[in-house]
């Protein structure tokens, strides 16, 4: 059986909170693609490209980087996942985010022709359900403190701020979320490479008191040195997030011991088998790994959850909930159960269109 069409829908939507804001840029809107396989006997499978300028393309690199290789799939086997993918790679330079989708497109029309789940092609689930974190974005002390207060009182028992690098503001900040939210939630830091090494052990020595889990890429993505000096210095979890952005980055991190938790994406890393090979590296090297966020519709967190089912060890909370603060989501429901994201039943990665037009 052969891929029949590969056709381009855009999914541009806009947040629930147009002044969302992050330290490196505010994020008003998304402009992301999904990509539609469609083999002879009308089998679909879906993909989507995640497009922020500040962190991975934008929509029209997105449109055209997709447009130029989606055509490729076309008259090849169903299952020749592994081969168009080395294709997809040699074919074009760069573009994980792009590569990403037709990876995802190609295991989810693959999944559904056999009518079992993703993760059932990636080994087998290993859990049915993934608590989750939600994401502060940067916002004055109290307005964080007040967002925290709702989504604790929704069940969510991780909490992620952002932070700008502006210590005093920073520690308010931490200090104002941790009161509301209570003891019980646990809460994490995302700098986004705000501080250097020895602004981080300062700003620590202040925000200690209220009970940090996890302090997600401090410093800039470059400074392994940094990373890793804080890995051994600070007692508390250290992440890499822009740091890992390949599997060969994956790869560095983990054999020199930089971190004690690599943020991993599908989007970031170019696909599902990329995913799976930083997975591998992590659970090798004894690293912890997590699923961090990547704004995108259900869609591209019903993918991600299939992906999370499948790592052995998860001790941090996934933030795999960003569909929920998206607006004109095209595809069905994935609905959060106190705090939690639970494995979708049916086939494939188990959210389609709204309308089931065809491709």
């Amino acid at each position: 059986m052969k891929i029949a069409a590969a056709t381009l829908a855009s999914c541009t939507q806009a947040l629930a909170d147009p002044q969302w804001k992050f330290a490196r840029a505010q994020v008003p809107r998304l402009e992301g693609w999904a990509l539609r396989l469609r083999d002879e006997d009308g089998h679909e499978g879906l993909g989507y490209c995640h497009a922020i300028p500040a962190i991975s393309t934008h929509g029209a690199g997105a449109e055209a980087g997709l447009a130029f290789l989606a055509p490729r799939l076309v008259g090849r086997p169903v299952d020749d996942v592994a081969a168009a993918m080395e294709e997809i790679d040699a074919t074009l330079a760069y573009q994980p985010t792009v590569k990403a989708a037709i990876d995802m497109a190609l295991h989810d029309l693959l999944a559904r022709r056999l009518g079992v789940g993703v993760h059932v092609l990636l080994g087998g689930k290993l859990r049915d359900a993934v608590p989750l974190s939600r994401i502060l974005p940067i916002k004055a002390p109290d307005e964080m403190a007040a967002i925290a207060a709702r989504l604790a009182g929704e069940g969510y028992r991780q909490l992620k701020l952002k932070l700008s690098g502006d210590t005093d503001t920073d520690v308010q900040r931490v200090a104002a979320v941790r009161a509301a939210a209570g003891d019980a939630v646990a809460l994490t830091l995302d700098p986004n490479q705000s501080y250097n090494a020895k602004q981080m052990m300062v700003a620590f020595g202040r925000m200690e008191r209220y009970g940090i889990a996890l302090i997600e890429q401090p410093v800039p993505a470059a400074d392994f040195a940094g990373l890793a000096l804080l890995t051994r210095t600070l007692p508390v979890a250290i992440e890499a997030d822009e740091s890992a952005q390949s599997v060969r980055d994956v790869f560095r991190l983990v054999t020199e011991r930089a971190a004690d938790v690599i943020n991993l994406k599908v989007t970031n890393l170019g696909g599902i088998r990329r995913f799976l090979q930083a997975v591998r590296l992590c659970e090798a090297g004894e690293v912890a790994c997590r699923m961090g966020a990547a704004f995108g519709p259900s869609l591209l967190q019903a993918m991600s959850l299939q992906c999370a089912s499948v790592i052995r060890r998860l001790p941090h909370a996934c933030e795999l909930s960003e569909h929920l603060h998206l607006l004109d989501d095209p595809f069905t429901p994935l609905p959060v159960q106190d705090g939690q994201l639970r494995l979708p039943e049916g086939p494939g990665c188990g959210v389609t269109y709204r309308n089931l037009e065809p491709a």
